[in-house]
């Protein structure tokens, strides 16, 4: 019996060091930031703003599970969305397009 617990607590775990921000805080700093006003949701700027805070987190996520397929492919179709988003938001509003893509730091 004590080796298995041995072998349970050599597995290495990540050390907390801060608490993680919830989802809804998160996001409401998102709304805030990149909304057109503080309740604002479901403008293009805001929803591209979630999609790549949520591409990050998928990309760390991988690096850590290289073999996670499925994960790998809801990326995949986050950035598609992401993209089609983008591709609205430049065809409609240029001026909006080129400040979130500067704000979020998208293009080089």
């Amino acid at each position: 019996m004590p080796t298995q617990t041995k072998k349970a607590d050599s597995k290495k775990t990540p050390a907390k060091s801060q608490p993680k921000p919830t989802t809804r805080d998160v996001k409401k700093g998102i709304f805030s930031d990149h909304g057109r006003h503080q309740k604002d949701t479901g403008s293009p700027e805001v929803q591209v703003a979630i999609l790549t805070h949520r591409i990050i987190q998928l990309t760390e996520h991988l690096k850590i599970h290289k073999k996670d397929k499925h994960s790998r492919y809801g990326l995949l179709k986050l950035v598609a969305q992401r993209r089609k988003l983008l591709e609205y938001l430049k065809r409609t509003n240029k001026k909006t397009y080129e400040k979130t893509v500067k704000d979020l730091g998208l293009r080089k």
